[in-house]
């Protein structure tokens, strides 16, 4: 009894160490990134089962530095960079960074929309966009922060019904540990193309700036946090650990379960969620359509937040605003309008014919020119004494972020080269 009781201890103890790294994590599986799975798994089968293997460590080692950067400035990333470099560097990030992200969020709420139709057929998608919409907007601007926090940790464990949807349709392990752990690269054109996909969605600007100023707001509610000691980061560290594993884990299973069950059952052309929803029912049964279709909406249930969020935290550090989660809407009114803005923008989308897999071409075009500058500005940072004293970054954490910035550089490349020849 007294062990069991240990064991509830501890496991408390950690979901309540938990917090900014998790939600990140999720925020990374939205709707637009499973749809972007759904595609490779769909396919090329298990071929690129591996590519979430070799993601972590780069999502981690980014994560980690910006995290850092904003326990020890006590600013985002935007704010940082105001200070400490030249105004054009700044205003070239948020030129990029705002359609991306409205692309972002409005083909999140399409994705939602469109899922929900196929869970009630009688309801119109774009009634259950606007419903989404609407609920977002009053969540964020009536909850204070440590209640959004919350419910944004306790909507990560929906997303735990990817690492079931898998297992209700017959499965080859020694097939799937081959393709975790041998890297398969086909030197053609499409293959090529999901593969900076994938890391365009793993590895998004966005998340640099939230887990940033996310980080601020949690040190706010904490007794110590006038203080950044080693406990601090250690324990940041494992948030992140945990929620990159997490995200990881959740993209594994998304390409395993469509590798498996849409490629061999011969569908291999998948260009929305809803489509990859709607093509598990008659393969894998109703179960595993209505979870990953649950799962769908869960996600953009977190991430939407987490982009609109971090949007605001750009335009306000760099105006120099009053800005937080933490503030009541008449304490913030921009920061809350900016939110308001970009999930109005993001919806409107739907309305001007601008269809959600055009809105993630874009997106990803965006995300892929901006992501490697910030990748080598966070880098920059996080070595610059005069800014980060003695949390500097260590050697492993460097060589993960240098990896980063190497192979996002060549998808970037690779990215432009796909999109002018078609």
């Amino acid at each position: 009894m007294k062990l069991k009781n240990t064991k509830s201890s501890k496991l408390a103890s950690f979901w309540k160490l938990i917090g900014p790294g998790l939600v990140t994590g999720a925020s990374d599986d939205d709707p637009s990134g499973i749809a972007t799975y759904s595609q490779a798994g769909a396919a090329f089968g298990l071929a690129t089962l591996w590519t979430a293997i070799v993601a972590f460590p780069l999502m981690a080692s980014i994560q980690q530095m910006c995290a850092r950067i904003g326990l020890v400035t006590s600013q985002g990333l935007t704010g940082t960079l105001k200070k400490h470099y030249p105004k054009p560097v700044l205003y070239i990030m948020l030129l990029f960074s705002f359609p991306a992200i409205v692309l972002n969020i409005g083909a999140d709420i399409a994705g939602m929309g469109a899922v929900g139709n196929l869970l009630f057929p009688q309801i119109e998608a774009t009634f259950f966009s606007v419903f989404f919409t609407v609920l977002l907007l009053g969540l964020i601007i009536y909850l204070p922060y440590v209640k959004i926090a919350s419910v944004l940790k306790y909507l990560c464990i929906v997303m735990l019904v990817y690492f079931i949807v898998p297992f209700l349709y017959k499965q080859d392990l020694k097939e799937i540990l081959l393709a975790t752990f041998i890297p398969t690269i086909q030197f053609d054109k499409d293959f090529l193309a999901i593969l900076v996909g994938i890391l365009g969605t793993t590895i998004s600007p966005y998340l640099f700036f939230w887990q940033a100023s996310v980080e601020v707001e949690e040190m706010k509610h904490k007794k110590n946090h006038l203080i950044v000691n080693k406990k601090i980061i250690h324990e940041m560290r494992q948030d992140v650990d945990f929620g990159m594993t997490f995200s990881g884990f959740v993209m594994y299973f998304i390409i395993l379960t469509t590798g498996t069950v849409l490629y061999k059952g011969g569908v291999h052309q998948i260009d929305s969620v809803e489509q990859a929803a709607l093509a598990l029912k008659p393969l894998a049964g109703d179960l595993a359509y209505l979870l990953f279709a649950i799962g769908v909406i869960g996600t953009g249930l977190i991430a939407i937040p987490v982009l609109s969020g971090s949007l605001s935290y750009i335009f306000t550090e760099t105006f120099g605003w009053e800005q937080g989660l933490d503030k009541k809407f008449h304490e913030a009114k921009g920061f809350y309008i900016i939110i308001a803005i970009s999930l109005l923008l993001g919806l409107s989308l739907n309305y001007v014919g601008i269809s959600p897999i055009k809105a993630l071409i874009y997106t990803a075009i965006l995300y892929g020119i901006t992501a490697p500058v910030l990748i080598a500005i966070i880098l920059h940072i996080s070595n610059n004494k005069l800014i980060m004293g003695e949390n500097v970054n260590g050697r492993t954490t460097n060589i993960f972020g240098f990896v980063a910035l190497i192979i996002m550089t060549v998808a970037a490349s690779l990215l432009v080269y796909f999109t002018i020849t078609g």
